[in-house]
């Protein structure tokens, strides 16, 4: 199920995507061959043994529709053996997976839309983060936010793309106390919006916006 929040974080609708997932981790917003388009990361593997993982492409839905148009699936593979992963994002024809792990390995691979369902991540960097939870490009695809539980690290995308490790802000989250900080996304308006997880014993989640200013 997607859920449509609003910048203030009220639930504007539910949407159900229409097929079998075993771990999904991501969702990212990119365009495609249709238009703006959902990139669905079902990249989880805590075991590190998935053979394949996917990624599931739909056109945005609308918030007020119940379910998704039925999904492309985009079957994976790393060139060097099974990563557990929580962090994708879309830049161009390109996916990026950055690894949950102590060193957070940055892979790529080209989603061609007329050409193959089969996709290999090949890695191209790692950016020294441990246990990376979320990572998200901002609309103008010129910036890259990679969150875990203590920071949020903000990267030029062509240093990422071009294999670089630098970033050019860190922002300190630990005082924030999210309950189990996940997610991160860059508004179109600079803003930086984090989530977290609920637990049983202590409710929901949040949702948190920052103001940054991002450079140019």
């Amino acid at each position: 199920m997607l859920f449509a929040l609003d910048a203030a974080g009220k639930v504007r609708g539910r949407v159900r995507v229409p097929i079998r997932m075993r771990d999904w981790e991501d969702v990212s917003a990119a365009r495609c061959e249709s238009g703006p388009c959902l990139y669905i990361g079902d990249i989880g593997d805590n075991a590190v043994e998935r053979r394949r993982i996917q990624i599931i492409r739909v056109p945005e839905p609308a918030p007020g529709d119940s379910v998704t148009s039925t999904p492309d699936v985009l079957r994976a593979t790393y060139a060097d053996g099974p990563h557990n992963a929580e962090a994708m994002f879309v830049i161009g024809d390109d996916l990026f997976i950055v690894t949950r792990d102590r060193v957070g390995g940055v892979y790529r691979a080209r989603a061609d839309d007329e050409g193959s369902r089969a996709l290999t991540f090949q890695r191209i960097g790692q950016l020294g983060l441990d246990t990376v939870t979320d990572a998200e490009a901002s609309v103008d695809e010129r910036s890259v936010a990679v969150r875990t539980s203590r920071e949020v690290v903000l990267y030029r995308a062509s240093e990422l793309i071009a294999g670089g490790h630098t970033p050019y802000m860190r922002i300190p989250i630990g005082g924030l106390r999210e309950t189990q900080g996940e997610g991160v996304a860059i508004g179109a308006n600079g803003a930086l919006y984090l989530a977290s997880e609920g637990r049983p014993w202590s409710g929901g989640g949040s949702f948190i916006s920052l103001r940054c200013n991002l450079p140019q």
